[in-house]
């Protein structure tokens, strides 16, 4: 039987160890009371508007952003010297510090203040009086802290420049140079408008992200993610290096529920870096492997991360076209990853689990199979067309009824009859078939649910207590990222504002054909084109950027800034907006295992006591066979599977293309493909790996005829030791 099992409580402290958005202060009881209610509340909330209707928008995004500020106030302190447990007193009420529960309530008074005046606020745009100036100076510096308490400096920072840009325009030379603003119109931009605060970064955190989080966390809760490791386990445990693979396997399922770097590293982490290093793996490269495979969770369908959600309204895509479009790009990360894990593994002869280590994935299944119910209705409802929102209500709703209905000990006829009627009432609410009588069916089912259980006692996966708990933890994972979609908000109402985004897509154009003049005197006619070598550069600086950038800053807040900074440029350069879209989510993606400032690295490393650095470069290495694949998708959009022209003669030439590419890279990186590979051997697969990422077949075939005598040198030379080793 499998040693791997995921242990909840483990997993949580970890992630209050390792993750700095989890890292809670203490409190008394009384305190933590308090807190868990308002957290159980804000989940409470989103949740029953997912199934029956949002409220009007800036309602909706008011509440929200009130919740989100006061919590961040009441868990996160103000500095290391204040995170820790205090007595009740005056100054200290219920044990925290008397600033930060003023500090709560002028958040959620200058929140809930839009929401307040909304029917008024048609007159007021472009004029705000004292009373708006004031409330949205306060609303900017509070929020301002709390991302600043939640995830540190470095996005505040980059907010507060792009601000001072903003009313110090007149300052900047030559094309950056603009009009200025005053405080009062930089307030009234970003404060009573829907570009700034309350903008698109919010609204899709608040009607997307939070309900697909916590389906995510209750997923696991009920086991889904535990059936995930099993099945990984039993595929990839065996071969050679086998613990690193169940890695790669593991985190690439558990990322379909998680869409958390950290959240994956962490979890799966948990398990696999110890049994890595078991078998014989470096404690840093255990580490980097776990971080390397984690990161592809944000770009793994169906949940994936934040910034997928974004893209449906920065696009005005259905979320079903943004899943099957990161299909391919997913599927790639993993494979990268894998190989390199794999050809490390055979370079130092390290061993797969044994039969007494690995599970039985019969066993599990017998276990665990109605925990695939909620992931399929999920998706179901997805590909049907119904919103994201309604689609998490109903895997949610799904989970609850399978963790409360079923159980890992044995299911009863009883059990398994509540089940399926519970799931019949949900298909009738969520069909909208009985229109305004949803909400009382959902209220006469809860009840009916209730009183059978305690009828009934029967056995289940999760207790109500751990039900609560759970509802608590989804909304502690949307803190963060709530306080930095606000921030990241304020970047988009100086963009709108000054249209600076413009004017850096004039200058990333003018640089690229700077460079590509340069480039095109030294180079062959034949080779490449002005105008794809112009394209070429500008994707260079685009996604150096991009990982310079997420150094920082989280990948949300990464890709939102260079979708409307970069992007355009990438765009008036003919790529079709839902392939730029994707290349700044991938490169911002790679950010998280990129130094100095590797999260998911960072996380594996502390797991695997290993150096950071040292493990960040290593899962930065394992990443960049990646690397590859957004250069790939701008120049054959193909691989992305619903961009114009799509055929599958193209997609077939592009992906197999892509696939020897990212293998010979990361053969050349592993220094292994059949055997240890030579200098020169690991030169010519480098340049043949990135000859055959430029399109076409001739390409393709140009490719293979540079690694064509590596190729052979690798066959003679494993003959030869397997001679040798048959010899002996």
């Amino acid at each position: 039987m499998s040693s791997l099992i995921i242990d909840d409580k483990v997993v949580a402290e970890l992630e209050t160890k390792y993750d700095s958005e989890m890292r809670f202060r203490p409190m008394v009881n009384v305190a933590l009371k308090a807190v868990t209610f308002l957290l159980i509340a804000l989940s409470a909330f989103h949740y029953y508007t997912a199934g029956f209707g949002l409220l009007r928008e800036a309602t909706h995004r008011g509440v929200h952003l009130a919740f989100v500020l006061a919590l961040i106030f009441l868990v996160f302190a103000f500095s290391k010297k204040e995170g820790v447990q205090r007595e009740p007193s005056w100054h200290h009420p219920l044990g925290l510090p008397l600033y930060d529960w003023v500090f709560a309530l002028l958040a959620v008074a200058s929140a809930l203040y839009i929401p307040y005046v909304f029917d008024d606020l048609a007159f007021r745009i472009g004029n705000p009086d004292t009373s708006d100036v004031v409330m949205g100076t306060v609303l900017i510096v509070l929020l301002l802290e709390a991302t600043r308490r939640s995830m540190g400096w470095p996005l505040p920072i980059i907010a507060i420049s792009f601000m001072a840009y903003a009313m110090w325009g007149p300052v900047f030379p030559g094309l950056l140079k603009h009009a200025g603003a005053t405080w009062a119109q930089v307030v009234n931009h970003q404060y009573l408008t829907s570009q700034g605060v309350y903008g698109i970064a919010v609204g899709v955190v608040a009607t997307y992200v939070f309900h697909f989080v916590l389906f995510g966390v209750l997923a696991t809760r009920i086991g889904l993610g535990q059936l995930f490791l099993d099945v990984a386990s039993a595929v990839a445990g065996k071969y050679a290096g086998g613990p690193a693979k169940v890695s790669v396997f593991g985190s690439a399922m558990f990322g379909m529920l998680s869409g958390s770097s950290v959240a994956n590293a962490v979890t799966v982490g948990s398990l696999t870096i110890p049994a890595m290093i078991k078998v014989g793996y470096p404690r840093h490269f255990a580490g980097g492997v776990e971080a390397a495979a984690s990161t592809g969770g944000q770009i793994t369908p169906p949940i994936m991360g934040a910034a997928a959600f974004l893209m449906i309204e920065f696009l005005g895509l259905p979320y079903s076209t943004i899943v099957i479009a990161a299909i391919v790009p997913a599927f790639m990360h993993f494979f990268g990853v894998f190989w390199q894990v794999h050809f490390e593994a055979k370079r130092t002869g390290l061993r797969g689990l044994t039969p007494d280590e690995l599970p039985s994935v019969k066993e599990s299944f017998r276990k665990r199979w109605p925990t695939l119910i909620p992931l399929v209705l999920l998706v179901g409802t997805l590909m049907s067309g119904f919103t994201p929102y309604v689609s998490a209500f109903a895997g949610i709703t799904s989970c609850i009824i399978v963790g409360m209905t079923t159980s890992e000990k044995g299911n009863t006829a009883s059990g398994l009859g509540l089940m399926l009627g519970l799931h019949a009432v949900l298909a009738l609410i969520i069909s909208g078939a009985l229109e305004n009588y949803g909400v009382v069916l959902f209220a006469v089912s809860t009840i009916a649910f209730l009183v059978l259980l305690k009828t009934l006692n029967l056995p289940t996966r999760f207790t109500r207590a751990e039900l609560i708990d759970a509802f608590s933890t989804g909304a502690k994972y949307a803190l963060a990222v709530g306080a930095a979609a606000g921030t990241v908000g304020l970047v988009i109402g100086v963009v709108t504002m000054t249209g600076v985004g413009f004017k850096v897509s004039y200058i990333v154009n003018a640089a690229a054909g700077s460079m590509a003049d340069f480039f095109i005197s030294v180079l062959p006619a034949w080779l490449i084109g002005k105008q794809a070598l112009m394209l070429l550069c500008a994707l260079f600086m685009t996604g150096f950027v991009c990982v310079l950038m997420g150094c920082g800053i989280p990948t949300t807040a990464n890709y939102i800034i260079m979708v409307t900074v970069a992007a355009p440029a990438l765009v008036q350069m003919g790529v079709e907006p839902i392939v730029a879209h994707f290349f700044v989510f991938y490169y911002g993606v790679l950010a998280d295992i990129t130094p100095p400032v590797a999260l998911a690295a960072y996380a594996a490393a502390g797991m695997a006591n290993s150096d950071p650095f040292k493990t960040g470069n290593t899962a930065f290495r394992l990443g960049l066979g990646k690397a590859l694949v957004p250069f790939v998708f701008v120049f054959s959009p193909s691989l992305l599977l619903v961009t114009k022209g799509f055929t599958w003669s193209a997609f077939a030439v592009v992906f197999t293309a892509c696939i020897l590419s990212i293998l010979l890279l990361a053969a050349a990186l592993s220094r292994y493909l059949l055997v240890e590979m030579k200098g020169w051997e690991r030169a010519l697969t480098f340049a043949g790996a990135l000859i055959m990422i430029a399109p076409g077949v001739h390409m393709l075939g140009l490719g293979l005829l540079v690694v064509l005598p590596m190729l052979i040198s690798q066959w003679t030379r494993s003959r030869q030791v397997l001679r040798s080793v048959r010899g002996g």
